[in-house]
This record gives C-alpha cells, sequence and structure tokens, in this order.
C-alpha cells in the first residue's frame, strides 16, 4: 500500500486505528483500506455505527455551545481524534475568538492533522499524549501555557472511555483531572453504551475492535453515571447522546440507536 504524503513515517497503515475508523464513520477522508476494511465489518455488526459516531459529534458540538454561552472560555479536549468539521476551536472561538483550546490525542495521525488545522491559531493547540497519563497532560508546556487551570475548563472525554479497560482505572484517571481543575470547571463525557444492544451485537464488536490497539469496553448507563463522582450533572443526566438538550424534538426520537450515552458535569465549590 502506498503510503500518502499526509501520513507520518511512524504508523503502522495496516493495522487499524480507532481514531482513522472514526474518521471514516464521519465521513473523513484519512484513513486507510485497514481502517476502512474494519469500520465496516463494525457496521455489518452494529449498522447504526455511523449513526452513533455523527450522533456523538452532533453531542460534542452542542455541549461546547452550551458551555461557551455559558461562560467558559478554556477547553481541553482528551480524545480529540483527527479533525472534522464542526470542532471544538471553531463552535467556542466563533462565539469568542479569545477562548482557548488545547486538543489531545495519542493517535500521529490525528495530531498531524490538528497542528496543519491549527496552524496560526495562537489561542489553540494539540498535544501528543493519552488519556491514561492525565498527570502528564496536566504537566504538558502547551497545556499550561495556554490554559489557566485556577479559572474554569471544560474537559472533553467524548468517545474515548470505551477504549480504557476498568484495569486502567478510569474513574480514578478522571479524579485525577478533576482535582486539578478549579471551581466552575466542566466534564463532558461520553462513551458506547451496552444497554439495549443484543449479546451477539457486543461480541461482534469487541471482535473487530480487538483487530486494533484499542479493544472495546463497554459500560452501562449506571457505570457511566458513577464516573461523573464529584460533579453535579447538568440537566437530563446521563441519557442517550441525541437525548442530550436537542436542537429539536425530532432529532432526539429514535435515540438509543445512536449507541452512546453522554451527559454533562459542573464542579462546584
Amino acid at each position: 500500500m502506498q503510503r500518502p504524503d499526509w501520513a507520518p513515517d511512524t504508523i503502522d497503515i495496516e493495522r487499524p486505528s480507532v481514531a482513522r475508523m472514526y474518521d471514516y464513520y464521519l465521513g473523513g477522508s484519512h484513513n486507510f483500506a485497514a481502517d476502512r476494511a474494519a469500520a465496516q465489518a463494525m457496521v455489518a455488526a452494529v449498522p447504526e455505527a455511523p449513526l452513533m459516531a455523527q450522533a456523538n459529534r452532533a453531542f460534542l458540538r452542542r455541549a461546547v455551545h452550551h458551555l461557551a454561552e455559558a461562560g467558559v472560555r478554556q477547553f481541553l479536549d482528551i480524545g480529540s481524534g483527527i479533525p472534522t468539521v464542526g470542532n471544538v476551536h471553531e463552535i467556542a472561538q466563533r462565539l469568542d475568538p479569545q477562548s482557548r483550546v488545547v486538543y489531545v490525542d495519542v493517535d500521529p495521525v490525528a495530531v498531524a492533522h490538528s497542528r496543519e488545522i491549527l496552524a496560526g491559531n495562537e489561542r489553540a493547540a494539540v498535544v501528543q499524549e493519552d488519556l491514561r497519563h492525565p498527570e502528564a497532560i496536566l504537566a504538558h508546556p502547551d497545556v499550561r501555557k495556554l490554559l489557566d487551570l485556577n479559572q474554569p475548563v471544560a474537559v472533553m472525554v467524548v468517545a474515548v472511555l470505551h477504549f480504557v479497560p476498568d484495569d486502567d482505572r478510569p474513574a480514578e484517571l478522571l479524579r485525577t483531572l478533576r482535582d486539578a481543575l478549579a471551581p466552575g470547571s466542566y466534564l463532558v463525557l461520553s462513551q458506547a453504551s451496552k444497554d439495549g444492544r443484543s449479546d451477539d451485537e457486543r461480541a461482534e464488536a469487541e471482535r473487530v475492535y480487538r483487530r486494533t490497539d484499542n479493544p472495546l469496553w463497554i459500560r452501562d448507563r449506571a457505570e457511566l453515571t458513577a464516573l461523573f463522582d464529584g460533579f453535579e450533572l447538568l440537566d437530563p443526566g446521563v441519557v442517550w447522546v441525541p437525548q442530550w438538550r436537542p436542537d429539536t424534538p425530532e432529532s432526539a426520537e429514535d435515540a438509543e440507536r445512536a449507541v452512546f450515552m453522554g451527559g454533562v458535569g459542573r464542579l462546584g465549590g
């Protein structure tokens, strides 16, 4: 397979990447044959896979818009993926050009393209790091340069935690982030839910993602709600993502087909 100019030499283009599979679901072009094959296998197992990616991206956009209107001017998007239309900085800086955004992703393709898009934007940056290393994220010079952790920050952990097994202690990872935040900060969280899925669908989805470096770890609503420990959930709580403050009542119909559940929590104090 010929390596395109935009693909860093360090990546294995024969092994599927969850970031590039997600890009494929969203109709992007930064994916390889291996990513497309794995994504198509996922669609065969769970036909709603593209819908769930699109619904989840729409949830992120609505959450950012709501928080920006509420006065939040700092955003830390962990597991941001390959850039597509409707990025956090586009939404936040449209409402206030002074808004500051740091994207974090472990995938080198996602990081490389984020850097291209953000070139010349002094109030946005991208860091190559892993959610499983929250201390490294918080201490990174680019995070420290752009974000004042003594002021409210919205931390986005969207469509990421289903790649973090319980052995990696996701609740502890989120507590580390929470403990570094000022009162008035927010946590925006979503992940694939096992609710409403048959055993066969879950098993096949897990089989597909075992072909990547990031196997699935699907949780239910109660488990996801527990991860908001220390945050006060905004209405309507943890729901199917199309049900979180939908733009129209019609957009929340058949919400469980979106597969993802999510919510937004505020840190008091």
